[in-house]
């Protein structure tokens, strides 16, 4: 079951509700937006209004009228060993594509947060297939040539560029990868050409430096914010102020204050969806099979705490939440 815990004195203007897909049906059209639209032949974003699908991990589909924006879409979730204390490094990167597009639906963007497997992986086959433009690092850039991306559908970012996609306004954020208890992570290093060989396992795609993303559907908005690992520039963040945050829950607690500085930097969002805290080894099917790493229970505690008039919303991957600007306040799931 998708939960929700409120908090009084919501002080934006954000609702956001949540329309059952089915077990059977995962791609049933997401309700119809309550902003009017504008012009179809046009395909501009609908003003006010979007939609949004978790696609486990940090992954999401936004949907603006009938354009798709896809962040960090990794669907085919291959077993690593990672939550069984048997990790392989050498792990075969591997696509199954009936698994990928059966979620994705016609994306015109993607954005990449960074380089790692469960971001990245499966990002060739939807850039291939379908066309899509994708926004990344300098990292991100070469190995998705090395893996068969036309270069000319990849937009590199550093952070700090504000783009406008003929309606949907992308701000690049520069961010931090999450550490581990050891202030550490996996497949640390950045690329500055292309590698000599396509990339087989894991270990070839190494982080790249990390990137945020703030997305505004359309001049009135709904602003999301969209994290793909649990650290920040505290300074890069502040100021966004965005109606809704989908914030990395942290494995460890190397990185200082984490969820009260962040909480502050972004002037307490009007609903914050936890991310990155699901087994993304298991295929995204039923409900999410929680990462024992994670503590979310004790991360939505910190979020109460250090931001009362927040709403929080736990997802759920069979789920489609429609955002509303002009909504009065928190609202149900139907």
């Amino acid at each position: 079951m998708t939960k929700e815990t409120r908090f009084p004195g919501l002080g934006r203007r954000t609702v956001l509700r949540g329309a059952a897909l089915g077990a059977t049906a995962p791609l049933i059209p997401a309700a119809t937006a309550t902003a009017a639209a504008s012009e179809a032949r046009n395909r501009k974003a609908t003003a006010g209004a979007a939609s949004f699908r978790w696609l486990g991990t940090a992954g999401w589909r936004i949907d603006v009228g009938d354009r798709t924006v896809l962040f960090d879409p990794y669907l085919t979730r291959f077993s690593t060993g990672l939550f069984d204390g048997a990790f392989d490094p050498g792990t075969r990167l591997r696509t199954l594509p009936e698994v990928v597009d059966a979620h994705i639906g016609s994306p015109e963007l993607v954005l990449v947060s960074h380089s790692h497997w469960d971001h990245l992986g499966d990002v060739p086959h939807i850039a291939r297939t379908t066309g899509a433009r994708v926004v990344g690092t300098e990292t991100t850039y070469h190995l998705l040539v090395a893996l068969g991306v036309d270069p000319g559908q990849i937009s590199v970012v550093k952070g700090g560029e504000v783009l406008d996609f003929d309606g949907i306004v992308v701000e690049v954020v520069p961010s931090l990868h999450s550490r581990n208890k050891k202030c550490a992570y996996f497949a640390p290093g950045t690329l500055n050409s292309r590698p000599t060989k396509a990339p087989r396992t894991i270990s070839d795609l190494p982080e790249g430096d990390t990137l945020a993303f703030r997305v505004t559907a359309g001049r009135s908005g709904p602003s999301a914010f969209l994290m793909g690992a649990s650290d920040f520039s505290e300074r890069a963040v502040r100021g966004l102020r965005p109606d809704l945050a989908m914030i990395a829950v942290p494995a460890s607690t190397a990185t200082h204050q984490y969820v009260p500085r962040l909480m502050r930097a972004l002037d307490g969002p009007g609903v914050v969806v936890p991310v990155h805290w699901d087994n993304f080894e298991v295929p995204l099917s039923g409900s999410p099979v929680r990462d024992p790493a994670m503590d979310l229970d004790g991360f939505l505690a910190q979020v109460a705490r250090a931001s009362p008039t927040t709403r929080t919303v736990v997802p759920d991957y069979r789920t489609v939440y429609d955002a509303d600007l002009r909504g009065t306040g928190p609202a149900p799931f139907r």
